[in-house]
């Protein structure tokens, strides 16, 4: 996991792509497994939109899931890899912040080393594997508590 560095990813703005396309892209059996993981907590423990949008000629394409008008999370397909993206406001850094110690080191040092800008912390964590995933959970719990499975 590299901060602020930028992996190959999806950037053909004329074809919106499928799920089948971010699989193939992506490539990597582990990380493609992860992705699926991450998608399938996502859709099962919270009832978000998803959607599939170019992010411009920076970030290529991307899955967001948002509640309301507030993007949650968002997942960018990389090359052997993808990148979680969740933005922390203050009560959120807050709320992290009593809780860091749940935290594997590699996701603390993405939060410690994530400068704070005007509207929060934007904590980018690239996921090669189900290494990260309980933490992702976390991590997306402090900003919206799942919903409970019967």
């Amino acid at each position: 996991m590299v901060k602020d560095e930028v992996h190959q990813r999806m950037f053909d703005r004329t074809r919106e792509p499928k799920e089948t396309d971010f699989i193939t892209f992506i490539s990597d059996p582990d990380a493609i497994a992860s992705w699926k993981q991450i998608q399938n907590y996502l859709e099962t423990h919270y009832e978000f939109l998803k959607e599939t949008i170019y992010y411009g000629d920076k970030y290529g394409w991307l899955v967001r899931y948002r509640k309301s008008r507030r993007t949650i999370v968002s997942l960018f397909p990389e090359k052997d890899s993808f990148s979680f993206l969740i933005v922390y406001g203050k009560k959120e850094i807050d709320k992290f912040s009593t809780q860091e110690s749940q935290f594997l080191p590699a996701i603390i040092d993405v939060f410690q080393n994530t400068k704070k800008l005007h509207d929060g912390k934007w904590l980018w964590i690239r996921v090669t594997d189900s290494s990260y995933f309980e933490d992702l959970k976390k991590l997306i719990a402090i900003k919206r508590k799942p919903k409970k499975l019967e």
